[in-house]
């Protein structure tokens, strides 16, 4: 069954803020297979464990073509490093040093401002046109 997710940029749009995302890189599994991923499955684990909230997102959004969902994460968590969940999420996926802990999972946050750059998007019959002139 189709399902509509939102690009992780409009995300922070909506929320008016900047977010946190997870992708996941699987050298051995083909991209549509992310569901298989060991380490997304250890990650949504953990999510819900400690009752963070999360979505499947896609990349920012791009006028330039598209990819098919790859397991990507959306975190409804701020970017806050006084925050005790955020704190926690960030102990759980990286070292000290900002390396990752988990191999294949990309932890980033991408700011409001960047997220910005691609207000137009939102603006009604945006996408509809786009497809027409693809």
């Amino acid at each position: 069954m189709p399902e509509l997710i939102k690009h992780i940029d409009q995300i922070a749009r909506e929320k008016g803020r900047d977010v946190l995302c997870i992708e996941f890189e699987n050298d051995t599994l083909n991209p549509h297979e992310y569901a298989e991923y060991a380490e997304r499955k250890e990650v949504i684990a953990f999510l819900e464990k400690n009752h963070i909230e999360y979505a499947k997102c896609g990349d920012i959004a791009s006028e330039n073509g598209w990819r098919s969902y790859r397991g990507q994460l959306y975190i409804d968590l701020p970017y806050d490093k006084e925050n005790t969940q955020y704190i926690l999420l960030e102990n759980f996926l990286e070292n000290e040093d900002g390396s990752t802990k988990i191999e294949g999972v990309v932890f980033y946050y991408l700011t409001l401002e960047i997220a910005m750059e691609n207000a137009h998007h939102d603006e009604p019959g945006f996408w509809e046109e786009w497809a027409e002139n693809f």
